[in-house]
């Protein structure tokens, strides 16, 4: 029997990103697809799977942009793809607040905002907490809710929220979202 991969989703793939994303995969012990990372990506589905079953160890950190497009867009695509695939086993999702010109929004089990306070409102994408509660407004987040995720973790813009995420104080607002994942979903009781 194959033994499945580990993976945390992120929808977010912009430099800023990339560079958070490393960084906390670095801090666990895991390991990141960089070749995800773009507006949208220059991989497929397929592809991906394969570089996720390459990695060397997991958790495995894997980001999905599509740029804003309204609707299923190409990293929705992806995302639905790599989660519903036989050598995936999906720990988590981090949905990434911004700002939409067609608002879309997703539920969300829990949100970090900017400051590091776990909170049931959602977040903008400075990391700023909503009057919504359960559910935040971003650009990859369409198809979410068809995903069987065992926790949806919100926060603000990855690497940004005014500084408040920046790689040079250690993006500490994406580390605690994939550490809260590994968490909640067990996967640290293995």
């Amino acid at each position: 029997m194959k033994q499945k991969r580990n993976i945390i989703m992120i929808t977010d793939g912009d430099e800023y990103a990339k560079r958070a994303v490393e960084h906390a995969a670095k801090e666990i012990g895991g390991r990141c697809i960089s070749a995800s990372y773009g507006n949208p990506a220059k991989v497929d589905g397929p592809e991906l799977v394969r570089l996720i079953k390459s990695a060397a160890n997991d958790p495995v950190l894997v980001m999905f942009d599509d740029s804003g497009l309204v609707g299923e867009g190409a990293g929705e695509t992806m995302m639905k793809y790599v989660a519903d695939h036989e050598d995936i086993n999906l720990l988590g999702i981090v949905a990434v607040a911004s700002k939409t010109r067609q608002a879309e929004w997703t539920k969300v089990d829990v949100c970090i905002d900017r400051e590091g306070n776990l909170t049931e409102r959602g977040v903008d994408k400075f990391g700023i907490p909503e009057m919504d509660v359960g559910r935040i407004n971003g650009d990859t987040v369409y198809c979410i809710d068809t995903i069987n995720a065992p926790i949806v973790v919100g926060i603000g813009d990855i690497g940004k929220m005014g500084k408040f995420d920046d790689i040079k104080i250690g993006s500490p607002i994406t580390l605690s979202a994939v550490k809260l994942i590994l968490e909640r979903s067990g996967y640290l009781d293995r």
